[in-house]
Parts: structure tokens; sequence; C-alpha cells
């Protein structure tokens, strides 16, 4: 593939020191195509927030706890992402968990053990593969996805949050990539249920107008009218940043879905979280701290990592789907790798 940058060893967002993804993945009977998917910034056995920042390229969506996540500066907790309509069930279940196992978050700590927390979670629209109003997650498949997490290989495609979802108009779901920028590294994972098939561009190359086939099967009820879906886009990295410069990492998650041909159109619910572990124990300070960032200067290889670790993410998580048949009998087919290859072929682009 014609792709710029220098991935890490695993070309994916664990390529971070620390960052542990985790999946629950839900696919029974004819109707259930759901999960859930979580990055801890720092692993599953931290609690030490990180410097972190969001952004909203179009609001049609949702991601809970970014009010104190603007507000402080730190993402206290891990990223978690599900469909659309079980947002509150896993907040609550994370919180569960927290009580369960006598965790608590790095900050809104209380005397005698007690504390508050505002779990992050993100959603997508499931509904053309799955029974979305079937509520099918449930905390049990949270309390997994939480406890699976590792630092090894991610799983792509269908799997956790992203199980049904739809991506430029083939199956999409979850995707991941790295990249090394001098002694850093930046790291996406995409939840990917966004864009509309003419629409979609690899390394430049107007790839969905050139496909043949390859689309959602009609339907009267089709949820999917033009560009109508979503993305979250989850950035990390190990350089040490402020909160806003995090927050300006996160706004050029913009430009490597914008290298993929996607408008964010009306319907849709773009929105993007960074984070940097760089500058541990912040958070934990009781006096004055000193915290350590890269001058502004410095910034332009992490953007441009950002924006080609964005662009892999998203044709990842397409590549590794496969064709899906899901609720009322609705499909959606996987992107045709040979064709694919054809194409790139014919405008010199494959290696």
């Amino acid at each position: 593939m014609p792709l710029e940058g220098r991935p890490g060893p695993l070309n994916a967002i664990v390529d971070i020191s620390g960052v542990e993804v985790g999946h629950r993945t839900l696919i029974e009977g004819d109707s259930v195509r759901t999960g859930v998917t979580v990055v801890w910034p720092r692993g599953e056995k931290s609690s030490d927030p990180v410097f972190g920042g969001f952004f909203v390229q179009n609001g049609n969506g949702d991601m809970t706890g970014t009010h104190w996540l603007e507000e402080s500066g730190f993402l206290d907790g891990p990223v978690m992402i599900t469909n659309t309509h079980s947002v509150g069930v896993v907040r609550d279940a994370y919180l569960a968990w927290l009580v369960r196992n006598h965790r608590h978050p790095g900050t809104n700590l209380l005397e005698g053990g007690r504390f508050y927390a505002y779990p992050i979670v993100a959603e997508t629209y499931d509904g053309f593969l799955n029974d979305t109003n079937g509520f099918h997650v449930k905390p049990e498949d949270v309390f997994q996805a939480l406890e699976s997490a590792s630092a090894g290989p991610v799983a792509e495609g269908n799997v956790g949050g992203g199980t049904g979802m739809v991506c430029f108009g083939f199956k999409g779901g979850i995707g991941t990539s790295s990249r090394r920028t001098g002694p850093y590294t930046v790291g996406v994972l995409v939840q990917c249920n966004c864009g509309s098939r003419r629409q979609l561009r690899i390394g430049g190359l107007p790839v969905g107008q050139e496909l043949s086939g390859g689309r959602p099967q009609a339907s009267a009820a089709h949820p999917y009218p033009e560009d109508t879906g979503s993305i979250i886009i989850v950035v990390g990295t190990d350089a040490p940043l402020l909160p806003h410069q995090v927050k300006r990492l996160a706004k050029r998650a913009t430009l490597g879905l914008g290298r993929m041909g996607a408008i964010s159109g009306n319907g849709s619910g773009d929105i993007f979280i960074a984070f940097s572990t760089g500058n541990p124990n912040a958070a934990a300070a009781k006096a004055p701290v000193s915290v350590t960032m890269l001058p502004n200067d410095d910034l332009n290889g992490v953007f441009e990592a950002v924006v080609q670790a964005t662009e892999e993410a998203i044709i990842n998580s397409m590549i590794g789907a496969e064709t899906m048949t899901g609720y009322q009998g609705h499909t959606v087919t996987a992107l045709p790798h040979q064709e694919v290859r054809e194409i790139l072929k014919k405008y010199n682009r494959l290696r």
C-alpha cells in the first residue's frame, strides 16, 4: 500500500509503552452483532491519569466524561467504545467494576476511600447489522473487555465495539496503526462507521469509485443515508505534551480522516480523543510539580504521524473485517482485497 511513515513493531496503538487494548465481541443468532472495546492509556493496573484532550469534528454522536477532561486536562481511566444505545450500561458497568475491585480513579478522591468519576464512553451506531434496541451489551461484557486488555497484537475488523460497523460502504469496525517520529511513538485506534462508498480513497486514489459491487444490500429501512455514520478516533503518544498540545493532536485526526475521502456529513458523529503518557504522576501531586513538554515548534513531526496513523487505522479497519450478515438479513460485504490491489496497480501505486 502506498502509505507514508514508519510504523512501530505491531503497527498498533499498543506500540506506545503501557497502552493496552481489550475487546468483548458479541455475535449471537441472527441479530446480535455488537460489543465493547477498551483502550487503557497506562494499562489496566494503573490508576495514574494521563494528559488528554478531545475534538468534535461533527457532533451527531456522544462521548461521555469530556466536560471534566476539558476542565482538568486529565484523561482519568480508559476510553471505552460501544454502540449508540449501550453507552449508559458501559459507563455504569465501569463504575461498578471500580467499586467491585476496590479500585479508584486518579482524580476526585474523597475521604474514606470514596470517589466520584466521569467515565469516557464513546459510540457509533450499528443498527444495520445489530438489533441495537435489544440492549445486548451487559455489565459482564464490559468487565471482560476491561480485564482482557493486553499490550499484544490488536484484533481488527469485526471485533469489540466495531463488530457491527460499516465503513465507506464496506464492512468496517476496529482498526489501529502507529508511527515512529524521532524518539517518540504515535498510535491510533479507530471505530469506523462513517463515509459512503463513492467517497472512499486509499493512498489518494478514488478506490470507491473504481470498485464494482460490494454495496450493502438494499433495504427500505436502511439507516445509512449518504455519509450518515460516525467514527471515534483515539490518538495516543509517549511524547511529553501538555493538555492544550494533546488537543492539537486530536484535531489532526481530522486530516487523516479527510485523506480517506470523508466529509463529516450532517449525520456523522466524528469525535476524537487524544492522550500523552508523558509526565507520569502529574495528577497525584499535592504541591507544585514540574512537567515536561515539547516546544510547539517541534510538534510538526508528531502532527504528521497522527495524520498517517489515522489514515492507515481506518484502512486497517476494513482490511481486517469480513463480510457479515446480521439484523433482518442485512449483509455488508468486506472490502475486496484483490480488486483493491488491481486498482493500485492501475495507478502504479502498488509496491
